[in-house]
């Protein structure tokens, strides 16, 4: 009998990179995940190529570019006919399986107004089976899972208000209303381990997405205060002159949109220091059962049958800069990370790779994996060199993101305080070893960073000695966007033996 040939892609959602290799590594408590980066590669210069969740969610899904795409907000349609992950593994035998969610938008051509995935943004990407509905908005199963465990469950709009010990004032590092065994985090994991006992024997599919660390901040016991606040680094300020879109973001999004029930929530030190603990609190429940999956699947002699691949949709500021959430040029909000454990290539565990990556990549080095070519639409490149301990000749040697910041049908704080349409309210991020450029469509100033200076904490873009840089990376930036056309139908030609595609 042919072994398994099993694909477990787990995805969290605003989870920063730096928890694992940089300023956050050594405050947080992540014991599987660094586990599992001494089994596996780590690629440890990932980035996202879009925000927010649901545009980062299509790159990832269908490795392309946003640009191309074109499901730029959360609310925006993806074309029903653009080759996706799920449609394209179903071709090699597998049937995709989703615990969680994907943030997809339906396309409105092939449904009725009326119908209720016309309501609601959150919905699976076609091809993929939705086991266990978790959409933020809905959590059905697991609402239902909690009233049958006996919980008097508060108003969905309240369910994340922090629970005060009785007759006490309630603080942010309160718990959850919910013990840490009944979490969102706890019963998704519950229900895919529940569903893989069956699935032995067979190759298999799962993609398991879980929502935390993404807000509301709110943790059941203990990770509400595993945590001191006090012994956590400060985030990062910066002195400089301000930007014009950034200043408008720092109102956009403050640290009381991050928790529910405090609607007077002052950013003091003391309330940024606590809701980063409770972020690192998450994060570590997510490691937990990440483990326990983990250690199922060696006990049940799986491991070594399964592609495993971690990664997150994009990352979370977290203060730096006085920004939170990731609608902002800023690389936490970016860089993300990836790790790959490759049965096949044992001999690369432990290691690293310092090139740049891109979340488009991931589409194409599942495909790879599973013996399915990569569909003449993706933008991204199999990692499977880097799996193989290649370093493949020709490789980028830059990464690129979009960001829409502007709506169709309601004026943005940024469109309304600049007078962008929504055309005009766009940026592109270009990063190099040295350098990161911002280019912005609308009549904004661009960002210049200088990482073997002073890095994000000087834009550098309107200093003369940069003037030739700044040329340099625009052209860089024109040309990588030429390169990177929509090609779903442009390498194919009809011919007398009829159509043919090329590469």
């Amino acid at each position: 009998m042919a072994r398994s040939q099993n694909v477990l892609f787990i995805l969290i959602d605003q989870l920063r990179a730096d928890l694992l290799h940089g300023v956050l590594a050594d405050h947080v408590d992540l014991p599987n995940l660094r586990a599992l980066m001494a089994e596996a590669v780590t690629f440890r210069r990932h980035y996202s190529v879009v925000n927010p969740c649901g545009p980062s969610r299509a790159s990832i899904l269908t490795g392309q570019y946003a640009k191309n795409h074109r499901s730029v907000r959360n609310g925006t349609p993806l074309r029903h006919d653009t080759p996706n992950l799920a449609i394209e593994a179903r071709k090699a035998g597998y049937q995709p399986l989703l615990f969680g969610y994907t943030d997809t938008t339906l396309d409105p051509r092939m449904h009725h107004p009326s119908d209720p995935a016309m309501h609601s943004y959150e919905q699976p990407m076609p091809g993929f089976d939705e086991i266990v509905e978790m959409r933020s908005g809905d959590s059905y199963p697991w609402r239902a899972y909690l009233a049958g465990k006996g919980y008097d469950l508060p108003d969905y709009d309240r369910f994340y208000v922090p629970n005060a010990a009785q007759d006490q004032p309630r603080t942010l590092t309160d718990p959850a209303f919910y013990k840490a065994e009944d979490s969102d985090t706890a019963f998704l994991t519950d229900r895919c381990l529940d569903h893989l006992r069956v699935q032995q024997g067979q190759s298999w599919f799962t993609h398991l997405t879980y929502i935390r660390p993404h807000p509301p901040l709110v943790a059941p016991t203990p990770y509400n205060r595993m945590y001191d606040p006090a012994n956590l680094p400060l985030p990062r300020q910066s002195g400089d002159a301000p930007h014009p879109f950034h200043e408008i973001s720092k109102q956009r999004v403050t640290p009381r949109d991050f928790v529910q029930g405090f609607d007077d929530l002052e950013a003091t030190e003391e309330t940024i220091q606590s809701l980063r603990a409770i972020y690192l609190g998450l994060a570590s429940e997510v490691d937990h059962h990440i483990g326990r999956v983990i250690r199922y699947l060696k006990e049940t002699g799986q491991y070594d049958d399964t592609l495993l691949i971690v990664g997150a949709d994009h990352g979370e500021m977290l203060g730096d800069h006085n920004s939170w959430g990731k609608m902002t040029f800023y690389d936490a909000a970016y860089h993300v990370p990836l790790i790959i454990r490759d049965p096949r290539n044992t001999a690369q565990h432990g290691n690293s790779v310092s090139a740049f990556t891109e979340s488009v990549d991931v589409m194409p080095t599942l495909l790879d994996w599973i013996g399915e070519p990569t569909p003449t639409s993706v933008n991204g490149h199999s990692l499977m060199p880097f799996l193989q301990g290649e370093n493949p000749k020709g490789w980028r040697g830059e990464s690129y993101s979009d960001l829409d910041f502007g709506d169709p049908l309601t004026l943005t704080i940024w469109q309304n305080e600049l007078g962008l349409s929504e055309a005009e309210a766009s940026m592109s991020i270009l990063r190099t070893d040295r350098l990161t450029l911002v280019h912005f469509a609308g009549n904004l100033p661009p960002v210049l960073f200088d990482h073997q200076a002073e890095g994000e904490l000087r834009n550098v873009a309107a200093d003369p000695k940069y003037a030739s840089d700044l040329l340099a990376m625009t052209q860089k930036l024109l040309s990588h966007r030429m390169r990177h056309p929509d090609t779903t139908l442009s390498k194919t030609m009809i011919t007398d033996a009829g159509p043919v595609t090329g590469r």
